[in-house]
């Protein structure tokens, strides 16, 4: 397995060891969720590996509990934040054709509106 520590030149890293502020809505020992700083809808949130995995490409049967450690935080958020009920869309890019603009794993949580499919 790849080397999995923190990478200093990586944003998210950077993010996840609070060296830059963000608007943090979860924090435990495998996940972090902030509110992205450019919105595609009414709520959109990243949810963050603490691990510096480039991308979900790069993951293995290890990585169980980090998803789905993931997608509770997720779930309890959306719930909390009242857009369970109507749907909510989680998505992860992969590489430059998929539009993954930092390489280290992160999920986008939009909602609070309607979504298109298919999506770009």
């Amino acid at each position: 397995m790849a080397d999995r520590t923190r990478d200093p030149d990586c944003l998210f890293c950077r993010i996840v060891a609070g060296d830059i502020p963000s608007e943090q809505i979860h924090a435990d020992d495998l996940v972090v969720g902030i509110r992205d700083i450019q919105p595609k809808a009414p709520t959109h949130v990243l949810f963050l590996s603490r691990e510096h995995i480039p991308s979900a490409a790069e993951m293995t049967d290890h990585d169980g509990p980090l998803l789905g450690r993931l997608f509770a935080a997720a779930a309890d958020f959306a719930r909390a934040a009242g857009i369970a009920e109507n749907g909510y869309r989680l998505v992860t890019n992969i590489g430059t054709w998929g539009g993954q603009t930092v390489p280290h794993f992160h999920v986008h949580m939009l909602g609070g509106r309607s979504m298109s499919w298919p999506p770009g």
